[in-house]
């Protein structure tokens, strides 16, 4: 029998709990990763992929190549006396969902995302989740699970949620520092017009006492408007929007850079500091590659603690450089398609989650070796921290703002007959003003694993259905899916539409629509 690729566990009596939870190393190109070691009886792990019963996902066609590159991470160590690090999973916390949107898009235009633009965890956390929230800033923490059709395996959601987002009256006044992408590229329909609609609604939805900056790069970077106050001078603002003209090439380093002395320029004390890229990122002139000019802003986001948010526009897309530009710029990315889903971004959903409840946030979660065999982190691929480097607070994590919910799922086969604790979930995080640490966990049980994941809580379901596609999406040619109890996406296809009219989730028929359109487009 072929495995997930993950390995088994051992070392039971060394294992102490503490509350810790976990992460675990990339591995090549997989959506699952292993993370847990051989028993006392000699089991061993595998890295083959797991042979499932039922129907088998159909190998994708060829999908186009992806625009920029691609990166992994990877860590692994010891947080504990004396742990077994094979039963600990670490991650940094990430919001983003960027390529669920571009994944929406290109399969819109006809076209199957190619493998390496699909990051499972950003299907996942496309979706509302209905977890309890704090009352002030951090997570709760939540944990549940149901089980797959493969005999002993489950799928288990650990699932953290910020409070509510307040009123724009209530946070802390915001220094927003637009940088926008004016180069030949954005001329097309979808790009430059729909980011200058989208700014001028937003500067009439931000108060008298946040502020804006403008910053444009083709060629060449520009400071248009430099930090201005809102109150009495919305009218240059709105002029300097409209004066937005698509030029030449696509210099991203030198806006990013530009951007980020302007910000710094314009920081306000006491106020959200903070960088908004929107572009197509097909970074074409002048330093194209990530960590170099993120070296170049790093004095300015490491002192001042400036964020940056990244916003995805046009069918040709450079995701890798994007989300690497948000991951290491303490920001997070979201991918836009059409007017609707912009007014989202910057009207409803940036204005609310300005501020931050969280910096550096981690997960950390610890699975019982008395009655977990395997198990293994869906997604989360860029995201991996070293075990030992969860109480480490100078090692970065994700920042995360009010409103926010981020899930992450496993894959988890049980010991035959397994009853009790089955894992722990920690998050760690630091308070955005003081920078104390504080931590929150959660612990799930065998008995609450409940039924099938088609008859559970419906945000489970989602979960289940979102990771799915991710799965079947980025299997091709000789590759089957790789998580335990996947359908066909024809079949998934109609466990979506059954669930999009029981939660009656606009999102959830869009997701729907999507899986049907891969399917339609796998077997044309």
């Amino acid at each position: 029998m072929k495995r997930h690729g993950a390995r088994t566990a051992r070392g039971y009596g060394r294992f102490r709990w503490g509350g810790a939870l976990a992460a675990l190393t990339a591995a090549g190109g997989l959506l699952l990763s292993g993370c847990s070691s051989g028993d006392d009886s000699g089991r061993r792990a595998t890295d083959s992929s797991y042979e499932r019963g039922g129907d088998r996902t159909a190998p994708l066609p060829a999908p186009d190549a992806p625009r920029g590159g691609e990166r992994q991470g990877e860590g692994e160590g010891d947080i504990a006396p004396e742990p077994d690090p094979g039963h600990l999973s670490t991650f940094a916390l990430d919001v983003d969902t960027a390529s669920y949107g571009y994944a929406r898009r290109t399969l819109a235009d006809g076209r199957l995302p190619h493998p390496s633009t699909v990051r499972p965890e950003e299907f996942v956390n496309s979706f509302r989740q209905g977890y309890e929230r704090p009352d002030g800033d951090g997570f709760t923490v939540t944990v549940d699970g149901a089980r797959t059709p493969e005999k002993d395996w489950s799928l288990v959601r650990v699932g953290l949620a910020t409070r509510t987002a307040e009123d724009s009256g209530d946070r802390p006044p915001a220094s927003l520092t637009f940088v926008v992408d004016i180069s030949g590229s954005m001329a097309e329909p979808g790009r430059l017009d729909l980011a200058k609609s989208s700014l001028a609604t937003m500067t009439d939805r931000l108060r008298d006492d946040d502020a804006v900056a403008l910053v444009t790069f083709s060629d060449e970077a520009e400071t248009v408007l430099p930090m201005t106050r809102l109150g009495g001078h919305r009218g240059r603002v709105h002029d300097a929007v409209a004066g937005l003209r698509p030029a030449q090439s696509t210099n991203l380093g030198a806006g990013v850079e530009t951007g980020y002395a302007t910000a710094v320029e314009g920081l306000r004390k006491g106020a959200t500091n903070r960088v908004v890229l929107v572009s197509d990122a097909l970074a074409n002139t002048g330093e194209t590659d990530a960590d170099a000019i993120l070296e170049r802003i790093s004095g300015s986001r490491r002192e001042h603690g400036i964020t940056l948010f990244g916003v995805g526009v046009g069918s040709d897309y450079g995701d890798a450089l994007m989300e690497r530009l948000a991951d290491k710029g303490d920001g997070h990315t979201v991918y836009v398609s059409d007017e609707k889903e912009a007014r989202t971004v910057f009207c409803e959903d940036l204005p609310r989650n300005i501020e931050l409840t969280a910096r550096d946030a981690k997960a950390q979660v610890a699975f019982d070796p008395e009655t977990v065999a395997e198990f293994r982190l869906v997604g989360y691929d860029n995201r991996r921290v070293a075990d030992e480097d969860f109480r480490d607070d100078r090692v970065d994590g994700g920042e995360v703002g009010p409103g926010h919910t981020v899930t992450a799922l496993y894959a988890v086969r049980t010991r035959p007959g397994a009853e009790g604790h089955l894992a722990t979930a920690t998050v760690r995080w630091l308070d955005p003003g003081s920078r104390a640490p504080h931590e929150e966990t959660g612990d799930l049980e065998t008995d609450a694993l409940g039924g099938s994941v088609w008859r559970a809580d419906p945000g489970l379901t989602v979960t289940a259905t979102a990771a799915y596609f991710a799965d079947a999406l980025r299997s091709r040619g000789d590759r089957p899916g790789a998580l335990p109890g996947a359908p066909g996406l024809g079949r998934l296809a109609e466990r979506a539409g059954d669930l999009a009219a029981r939660t009656e989730d606009d999102a959830v028929r869009d997701l729907a629509e999507a899986i049907r359109t891969a399917d339609r487009l796998s077997t044309a």
